[in-house]
């Protein structure tokens, strides 16, 4: 950031009074710019013993299978998102069971927050941000082409929940082991 967006002068970085993290200030009218994680609200959307995968049709990780999920957008909640987003991906309709996992992502300043869903048809396709969308089985997940190591952990969790007969809510952080390494480490917290 370098002009203020309320009233158009120069920013500069520093600690506001009182708080003890650098911030985006603007001296000329005194706003201080907070920049704060992105939530992502999306869903594992399932019918009988198969979820709903979307093939993505946008970067990042274009041509690579994910859950419908996406960023929440102002004056929603996380779950009116993540309904949201299984309708623009996927086309498809859901009841909402409950929260599944939530993810902290703090090295790309995000939170996902995944639901478990009910499909109410089977009447789904393609939205404008999926190539192309399908229910699949535990055994036909595509493992290594699945887009986003947050979706990857989440789907392994819903299956072991599934055999197990429970699903309480997790909550992980994924922390990536370098920048360039692409490989990443997940701690479990609950």
């Amino acid at each position: 950031m370098k002009f203020c967006s309320v009233c158009g002068n120069p920013v500069r970085v520093g600690i506001p009074e009182g708080d003890n993290r650098q911030r985006h200030i603007c001296d000329s009218c005194g706003t201080v710019h907070y920049q704060n994680p992105k939530v992502v609200a999306g869903c594992i959307a399932h019918w009988d013993d198969r979820i709903l995968l979307c093939r993505r049709a946008i970067e990042p990780r274009y041509g690579l299978w994910t859950v419908p999920a996406g960023f929440m957008e102002n004056g929603e909640t996380t779950y009116e998102g993540a309904v949201r987003e299984t309708l623009e991906e996927a086309n498809a309709r859901v009841e909402v069971d409950d929260l599944f996992v939530t993810v902290n992502l703090p090295h790309i300043d995000q939170v996902y927050m995944l639901f478990r869903g009910r499909l109410l048809d089977l009447d789904f396709s393609p939205g404008d941000e999926s190539l192309e969308t399908e229910l699949v089985s535990e055994e036909d997940v595509p493992w290594d082409r699945i887009a986003f190591p947050t979706v990857g952990e989440a789907l392994k969790l819903y299956f072991a929940d599934r055999r197990a007969g429970v699903f309480p809510v997790h909550m992980m952080d994924i922390v990536r082991e370098g920048q360039a390494s692409g490989r990443y480490r997940v701690r479990r917290i609950c």
